[in-house]
């Protein structure tokens, strides 16, 4: 999938010539936690989000430091942070280190941009202007719609267990020679040992998404490494609970 499947359009904008006020406005209203600026060309010029508008002088959250480092980090700073702090229009107190995609921009792409930068949305741009916004709710709606359902299928048991036991292969992490799978009316028993406990969870993770699997049953012993120390997983085999 690509940007242009996901993103949000129309996108709520503002102006840069706009009221701070205005632009807190438009944001409760359409509850969202960032504006993009767009000029009277159409071109974007920065964004105005809900961190831009954290430190404001009106409700005293505005930085308070020693007068000493005030002196270190010179006048120019210090006039920028008051403009942003006590700014009434948009384009005073927006951020213009914006951080774009094009409409053909991978999912992996946008997801590693959000966690290298620290943002919650990217703006998609066709032809130097705003075609739309990627956020953090679009990719979990993307991931709503992707994510199938497991399969209530007529497979054997034994055909489960060759798909659950392949996939196993497949993954560099897994303790391959340890384990052993037992599959039957649906339900995965999971055997062996695991010198991780991540293993176990991870184990878990790969039979759940197995098509055909309808349960899961956990019988591995954690052996610690150094120590040899053996750790059930606390759940009894079956024959014993009937017992």
């Amino acid at each position: 999938m690509k940007a242009r499947d996901i993103m949000t359009w129309p996108v709520v904008s503002i102006e840069p010539e706009a009221s701070v006020q205005e632009a807190i406005v438009r944001m409760l209203k359409h509850r969202i936690s960032a504006l993009p600026v767009v000029a009277a060309g159409g071109a974007m010029i920065g964004i105005v989000s809900e961190g831009d508008l954290l430190r404001r002088g009106e409700i005293g959250t505005q930085r308070q430091r020693p007068h000493w480092l005030e002196f270190l980090l010179g006048p120019g700073r210090l006039a920028r942070e008051y403009a942003h702090t006590h700014g009434r229009k948009v384009k005073e107190v927006m951020s213009i280190d914006v951080e774009t995609v094009g409409e053909n921009a991978s999912l992996d792409d946008i997801v590693t941009l959000m966690e290298r930068r620290h943002i919650k949305r990217v703006p998609v741009m066709r032809d130097g202007r705003l075609a739309g916004i990627v956020s953090r709710a679009n990719l979990m709606q993307a991931l709503a719609s992707l994510v199938p359902a497991v399969a209530e299928g007529s497979e054997s048991d034994a055909a489960i267990r060759e798909k659950l036991m392949e996939e196993m292969d497949r993954q560099p992490w897994a303790p391959k020679g340890l384990i052993n799978v037992i599959v039957k009316d649906g339900v995965a028993s999971l055997w062996g040992s695991i010198t991780d406990e991540r293993e176990r969870e991870a184990l878990h993770v790969l039979a759940e998404n197995t098509p055909g699997v309808r349960g899961v049953h956990d019988h591995l012993v954690w052996v610690e490494p150094t120590s040899g120390f053996v750790i059930s997983s606390g759940e009894e085999p079956p024959e014993a609970k009937a017992s």
